[in-house]
């Protein structure tokens, strides 16, 4: 039986409204209401003021802002370096971009980079722990945002699993012994049949300690971090002292494809979509931004700062590992330590280096993921499409413990069984698909405010731009080489840069001298304008501008960004993309049995808003509220 309740703060009764799962009775109403509740709540969207606020308020205890720009930093670096170089670079090199991966990690990372910027503005001028979720709400609504923050908790769970798993390996080598340390389940399906009990001890001891206290995690978080530079630093100059340039192009196996491209082109982007993962960390980061003392000076360095550091010591890395061993003869799991694990006697101590090394940068980058996706599951249960008990803040210790322990539980769960290949392109896809809507939120939100602004004109060009970015990577993978590829790829290049050139033109205004400008015809905002001897589109202006940190170049590098997940997410194989339909299918399963009747149910007792195209008008002081600084 559940009971949604509505206190007012200035009487003394309580009011109960019925909710939809009191009974199966009520249940089903609700459900015979679908259409109608859809129709009212998916497109609904929140606004800054709301979303740091009353909609912050329903976790009761307000975390603290204890957290500086370097715990900002040492996060992101952990949170990234450990998954990224020791989890997927050796799959990424073996089956994908041989000793080219070191121009795959630089191509994920400047795609990173520039989602880095959008995510920056919206935690500098809404810097609550929502991340991605809180961002799609404000400006796509609450169905949007629903889907995106059901894929960032898969993502968040599997790859967290995946890292986990792959702890075990390294060590196993840092200490020396020849066995896997998990037992074999011979009735169990191949892929799931190694259980993984290391795995699930680290996962739920973290879970202890994120439930623990943010600034301690932060703490632990450093002192793990800064040991893990070291053992870096170390393996980049061991791979460059020990390593030969001859594996920069002469394969182990003659009979395999030799060169620095032995996939060509094609596999440096297939190698740059699936070492993609390693960039999941900065997104955790801006899921801190509620717990940062000053967010225009902090996430702005935090965040971006983290993301060109780490993509340095990746390339190094990247490049590190190829000199050492050929492509072909790196192993998947684990490629630096298995770089020395066949050598002489002389070496092999390296092996175990580089085991502790590893192990460490795999604690952090579970510390920071696992706490990031606590806040995620933190906000989604304050805006009602889960359960408002995830929401709840501890009074004592100031963290989202209930979602820290039911996510941390959930991913165990998946490490025990679950084998790490299963795991890393679905993660991929998913992360991407998230970035993809955070460059066009940003986008959105710049040009567009909701109920007062035509969103027409913005969205038809998101629209082509998208279209136009998805035909070009169809016909880059599946167009046969020749002319005609060349000319259509060359035509989609030309499309997109004059619709974004068009775009750009419209929202500055034009170009001119000043008496030559636009003289505006009577009528409407939207109207079309009379430029010269004819008739142009409307001038788009800006409905926010940032006031204290915005994406430059704007709308060119968010446009780039959509260009790049799309082009990332179009090098991915065919069964990832099964997988991430069959879960998102799942998603808006649970978005229409559950959690849009949840959002209504808050919204009749007062805790949400309605917001709509007609009535989104966001006040002078939603527009003025900024973080006391």
């Amino acid at each position: 039986m559940v009971q949604m309740e509505n206190h007012d703060s200035s009487s003394t009764t309580t009011t109960t409204t019925s909710s939809s799962f009191s009974s199966f009775k009520t249940y089903f109403h609700a459900l015979s209401h679908t259409p109608h509740r859809l129709a009212r709540r998916a497109c609904s969207v929140s606004t800054s003021f709301q979303e740091t606020s009353r909609v912050r308020a329903m976790s009761g205890t307000d975390m603290k802002r204890t957290l500086r720009w370097y715990d900002l930093v040492g996060f992101g670096v952990g949170g990234m370096v450990g998954a990224g170089v020791f989890v997927t670079t050796g799959t990424a090199s073996r089956r994908y971009a041989g000793p080219s991966v070191v121009l795959s990690y630089a191509i994920a990372g400047l795609c990173a980079l520039l989602s880095a910027f959008c995510y920056t503005e919206f935690a500098v001028d809404m810097p609550v722990a929502g991340g991605a979720f809180s961002y799609i709400r404000v400006t796509f609504g609450e169905f949007l945002a629903f889907l995106t923050g059901a894929n960032l908790i898969i993502d968040y769970v599997l790859s967290n699993a995946a890292v986990a798993r792959s702890f075990t390996t390294y060590f196993v080598t840092a200490i020396g012994v020849s066995t896997k340390l998990r037992i074999t389940v011979h009735f169990l399906p191949k892929g799931f049949n190694e259980i993984d009990i290391l795995a699930v001890a680290l996962v739920l001891i973290l879970t202890l300690v994120i439930c623990y206290s943010t600034r301690e995690s932060s703490l632990l978080n450093m002192v793990l971090t800064v040991l893990h530079i070291m053992f870096i630093l170390f393996v980049i100059l061991m791979g460059f002292w020990r390593g030969e340039w001859k594996n920069f192009s002469e394969p182990g196996n003659p009979k395999h494809p030799g060169g620095f491209f032995p996939f060509g082109a094609s596999g440096v982007f297939n190698g740059a979509a699936m070492v993609y993962l390693s960039y999941i960390g900065y997104d955790a980061v801006s899921t801190m931004a509620e717990e940062v003392r000053n967010p225009v000076r902090d996430i702005p360095v935090g965040v971006s700062g983290s993301v060109i550091l780490v993509t340095v010591l990746y390339c190094l890395m990247a490049a590190s590992m190829s000199l050492l061993l050929p492509y072909d003869m790196i192993d998947p799991e684990a490629p630096f330590s298995g770089a020395f694990r066949g050598g002489s006697d002389g070496w092999k101590w390296v092996s175990n280096v580089i085991g502790v090394g590893a192990s460490f940068g795999i604690l952090t980058s579970l510390l920071v993921a696992m706490l990031g996706q606590a806040r995620y599951m933190c906000v989604i249960g304050r805006s009602s499409v889960v359960p408002a008990w995830f929401a709840k803040v501890h009074p004592r210790t100031s963290t989202p413990v209930n979602a820290s322990a039911f996510l941390g539980i959930f991913t165990a769960a998946i490490a025990l069984f679950t084998d790490l290949n299963i795991l890393l392109n679905l993660v991929s896809i998913g992360t991407l698909f998230v970035f993809y809507m955070v460059a066009n939120a940003v986008i959105y939100r710049r040009y567009v405010s909701v109920g007062t602004t035509n969103p027409w004109p913005t969205l038809s060009f998101l629209f082509c731009f998208s279209l136009t970015s998805i035909i070009f990577t169809v016909m880059w993978q599946f167009a046969p080489p020749g002319k005609p590829k060349a000319f259509i790829l060359g035509a989609c290049t030309a499309i997109a840069v004059g619709v974004l050139q068009s775009f750009h033109h419209r929202v500055n205004g034009g170009s001119g001298t000043p008496q030559n400008r636009v003289m505006e015809s009577k009528g409407p905002s939207n109207d079309w304008r009379f430029w010269g001897n004819g008739w142009r589109p409307p001038i788009i202006p800006e409905a926010r501008k940032p006031e204290f940190w915005g994406v430059p170049l704007m709308p060119w590098i968010p446009s780039i960004s959509i260009f790049l997940n799309i082009f990332l997410l179009g090098s991915l194989d065919r069964p990832s993309y099964v997988r991430f339909g069959f879960f998102s299918a799942l998603a808006v399963l649970v978005y229409l049995l559950y959690s849009v009747h949840a959002s209504f149910d808050a919204e009749e007792d007062g805790k949400l808003g309605h917001n709509s195209g007609e009535n989104a008008k966001e006040s002078i002081e939603t527009e003025d509220h900024k973080l006391e600084v």
